[in-house]
């Protein structure tokens, strides 16, 4: 991936590394989930970037509880109950996502359902 699309690796402090990396993964339907292959990959993919930008293995959280389910609502989604915790407890260095639409269809209902505010 290049940093034109990310931005430079600069912006990445010891403070950010001293914390777990995060990705969720989530496609919102099973149909999704069986058919766009490439867009799993894809997402599965951003381990690679964390690697990169300097986060050992095994302190990148993959959460892929949430497949198939819709982002209308965060009440029945198990992996983004977690990473909203995670974030808020000050655990995630750095969330990763393909798609901001991958955590919710509205950010402002979801983080409000979440009980966590937004930052």
């Amino acid at each position: 991936m290049n940093d034109q699309l990310f931005g430079p690796a600069v912006k990445v402090t010891a403070a950010h590394l001293a914390r777990d990396a995060y990705l969720y993964v989530r496609q919102s339907s099973l149909k999704q989930v069986l058919n766009n292959t490439e867009s799993t990959v894809r997402q599965y993919g951003l381990k690679e970037r964390a690697i990169a930008l300097g986060w050992p293995a095994d302190r990148i959280h993959v959460i892929d509880t949430d497949q198939g389910q819709s982002g209308a609502s965060a009440a029945d989604r198990e992996g983004f109950q977690r990473l909203v915790t995670e974030v808020g407890m000050g655990h995630a260095g750095i969330v990763l996502g393909l798609e901001v639409s991958r955590l919710a269809r509205n950010s402002t209902g979801c983080w409000r359902s979440a009980r966590c505010p937004p930052r």
